[in-house]
């Protein structure tokens, strides 16, 4: 699996200023937590204003100072294609993202395979936006298929994200999003590949329960097809989780958990087949958040408490 360090995106206020200022020391910071990963994702938003050629100071100071390939993520295609005559493994760039919106989507297959990169692909449209259904969700990512074949874009190099939503804002959705995931990977021949933004699963929900949440839903996305995740590199036991399922290295009985579960989903068995500690809090609150991601148990902000 590709793994995506989302640690550097203006949402966050202390970032944004170090772009602004271009403070090398702030972002070096980031990269040295990001080490584990294997691209940066350089979210800049609209790249408007101060902002404005981020990218050419940006891409050459995380090349120089990481191993990390880079993920252009920006609303605004100019500085997304002037940021080539800055990058130097121009290869293995992500364009992160477009939807169904055939303008843009002309756009960026356009510089995809002009600079033969990697798309990442949102199942939305300009028009509906995200489908409630997986199905809803699958319909579009067909839309945008055969959109991307007609220009000649591999199969290799369409990552779909079936866009994962908060689950403390509409529940639901977490389990529409693994299925959409499952969906596309079983959908196309030859096939295609996947993304998801993680956190995006826990945003606005309490600190404490973010990683948590995080850690569950990634052993679900692994399970359903996952093949890059964009995550919050310094979680070190998300991204430990993650390699421990791959290899299938429990070092724990919570990792024997965590694989189990990854199994159950697999296969589509039940939670109640699930073997863990009933006497050990730490999977207690596993299995809690594991009912509540798929719907099984309404969330609240106090769900996980033993």
């Amino acid at each position: 699996m590709i793994f995506i360090g989302e640690n550097i995106h203006i949402i966050s206020k202390s970032v944004q200023n170090a772009l602004i200022a271009r403070d090398e020391k702030f972002i070096k910071n980031i990269l040295q937590q990001e080490q584990n990963m294997d691209f940066a994702d350089l979210n800049v938003g609209p790249a408007k204003g101060e902002l404005n050629g981020i990218f050419s100071w940006l891409c050459p100071l995380v090349e120089k100072n990481s191993a990390l390939k880079i993920s252009l993520d920006t609303t605004n295609f100019d500085e997304m294609k002037n940021a080539f005559s800055f990058i130097e493994n121009k290869s293995c760039v992500f364009l992160n993202s477009v939807s169904y919106d055939l303008q843009k989507l002309n756009l960026m297959t356009d510089l995809a395979l002009e600079k033969n990169c990697n798309l990442v692909l949102l199942t939305m449209s300009k028009e509906t936006g995200i489908p409630k259904t997986a199905d809803g969700r699958l319909e579009i990512a067909f839309q945008i298929y055969e959109k991307c074949i007609e220009k000649g874009i591999s199969s290799e190099n369409m990552y779909f994200d079936p866009l994962v939503l908060p689950v403390c804002a509409d529940q639901s959705q977490a389990v529409e999003s693994l299925n959409a995931l499952k969906m596309i990977k079983e959908s196309f021949d030859p096939p295609v590949k996947t993304i998801v933004g993680l956190s995006n699963i826990s945003n606005g929900t309490p600190g404490q329960l973010r990683p948590l949440l995080n850690r569950v839903y990634g052993t679900l996305c692994y399970s359903a097809g996952l093949d890059a995740v964009i995550m919050d590199a310094k979680d070190d036991e998300l991204y430990r989780i993650f390699k421990m399922i791959e290899f299938e290295s429990p070092q724990n009985n919570t990792d024997k958990l965590y694989l189990e579960i990854s199994k159950m989903f697999e296969n589509f068995s039940e939670i109640e087949d699930l073997n863990y500690d009933k006497n050990d809090i730490e999977q207690i609150k596993i299995i809690k958040t594991l009912e509540v991601l798929l719907n099984r148990k309404i969330y609240s902000n106090s769900f996980a408490q033993v």
